[in-house]
């Protein structure tokens, strides 16, 4: 059985077995560091005004708790209430399942009228239905983002 031993470096790991020298590279995916950590929501000041946890939690400006999105969609407030619904197909419901409206693949966000509300960029954008940016949702999925800024969840 040979020894084992490890050095790290910012961007290797070098092993050595038995006095032989191998190097590792570190793999490290970019969604670790996005999902390692909350996602913020910022107004046009770029002022925190939200965080969404991992496990879908939605904290305010102070850190308290405002409600949950959970894996399977399903919106709550902070008491656990039923609020609504993101289908996966992107379309928003509220409790009674009254169809409220629509997050498009592309980031367009629609109304129950089917008129252009907003839109939430690739990069994390956020616009008003004349262009306006309202906002930045930097590493927040489209759907999350249009729920906090279009349809008054939270």
């Amino acid at each position: 059985m040979g020894f084992l031993d490890f050095l790290y470096s910012s961007k290797h790991v070098i092993a050595k077995i038995d006095g032989k020298l191998i190097v590792l590279l570190l793999l490290i995916a970019s969604s670790v560091s996005v999902t390692g950590y909350a996602q913020t929501i910022r107004n046009t000041n770029n002022s925190t005004v939200a965080k969404i946890d991992n496990d879908g939690t939605v904290r305010n400006s102070n850190n308290s708790v405002i409600g949950r999105i959970s894996s399977n969609g399903d919106i709550r407030d902070s008491n656990n209430h039923y609020l609504g619904k993101m289908e996966s197909d992107g379309d928003i419901r509220d409790s009674n399942n009254s169809y409220l409206g629509k997050v498009e693949s592309n980031g367009t966000v629609r109304n129950k009228n089917n008129s252009t509300v907003g839109k939430v960029d690739s990069d994390g954008t956020v616009r008003d239905s004349n262009n306006h940016t309202i906002g930045y949702a930097k590493g927040v999925p489209m759907k999350y983002a249009a729920v906090y800024f279009f349809f008054g969840f939270f």
